[in-house]
């Protein structure tokens, strides 16, 4: 009942076909890989294949027992869900046999062995993994710089609520007559964010409000001596470029390049206006601070308080 569900005869590209030409166009829709198979007897392969947005829907087998090698996925992930028969799986320094009802889930950085019995039937689920990174940025999720990962490369589908029916109809939407661009985004939206809600990611899934700015400010605030790029700071929040940018436009209202600037020529005004601050000359602060351009500073320094960073130094003598 549950793999009648996933893409009917309405999504068949091959049917009782050579299993290289399937494999060929796997390589060129699904992801790249090689397949092993024995030189025995005429096995006939069967694939659906459908686009939905930025993924791709693929129910697959093979007619025979076949060993599929990939390296790393680079820029995808895979979701797997065994249909039908059986799947060994090796990776990470284990090995695993698959059964009906199980769902492998494979990282973009990690290569595929898998050897399917010859009544193996699986459906693909094939996401880019900016879809993941949009989905996180939006929900402001964190995740570190290497990307998000899965944990875990097994589930039990029916501990997963709700997400074998979700993937019922993201086929069956596949397969409508008209097809609605807007829908097919919502849809992809939707089971990337129930994946990331329902296994275990290194996804921090609580929402970026002030504390975080604060950590981030903290730490702007005890290098400002330091030239601080927006990478940099990105790496120490453990968050992507965007979420920062998103973060400091929701919090400061600017960019973190502009926060920073604005946070030197704040703590320079001081220095220039406080008597105990030593300080010789305005070039020395200025250059302290990594202003190398005096023009460019002064103008800066004269935009935020109203006069010249010379006019400063010399009322506070």
């Amino acid at each position: 009942m549950m793999h009648a569900q996933l893409l009917s005869q309405r999504s068949r590209i091959f049917d009782h076909a050579d299993p290289y030409a399937v494999s060929g166009y796997v390589n060129q829709h699904v992801g790249n890989h090689c397949i092993l198979m024995p030189n025995v007897g005429r096995p006939l392969a069967s694939l659906d294949h459908r686009k939905f947005a930025s993924l791709d829907l693929c129910r697959i087998s093979y007619g025979a027992s076949v060993r599929v090698t990939s390296g790393a996925l680079d820029s995808i992930y895979h979701l797997q869900v065994l249909l039908r028969g059986n799947c060994l799986s090796r990776g990470r320094g284990q090995e695993h046999y698959f059964a009906p009802g199980e769902l492998l889930l494979i990282n973009p950085d990690e290569p595929v062995d898998l050897t399917y019995s010859d009544d193996c039937e699986k459906f693909i689920l094939k996401v880019p993994t900016r879809l993941f990174e949009s989905v996180c940025d939006e929900q402001r999720w964190r995740y570190p710089g290497q990307g998000v990962r899965f944990l875990e490369s097994r589930y039990q589908l029916d501990e997963l609520e709700g997400f074998v029916s979700l993937l019922a109809m993201i086929c069956q939407e596949a397969e409508a007559t008209e097809q609605i661009p807007r829908v097919q985004e919502h849809y992809a939206q939707i089971i990337v964010s129930k994946m990331l809600s329902l296994m275990k990611t290194n996804v921090i899934r609580t929402s970026l409000g002030s504390p975080a700015f604060e950590v981030i400010a903290d730490y702007i605030a005890r290098n400002l001596k330091h030239d601080i790029d927006s990478e940099e700071l990105a790496r120490q929040a453990r968050m992507s470029l965007r979420s920062l940018y998103g973060l400091f436009e929701r919090n400061a209202g600017t960019s973190p390049q502009n926060y920073i600037r604005q946070k030197k020529l704040e703590r320079i005004n001081l220095c220039l206006s406080d008597p105990t601050c030593n300080v010789r000359n305005v070039t020395e602060v200025a250059m302290d601070y990594g202003f190398l351009h005096l023009g460019r500073f002064s103008d800066s320094y004269r935009k935020l308080f109203g006069e010249l960073p010379s006019d400063t130094l010399k009322r506070r003598h």
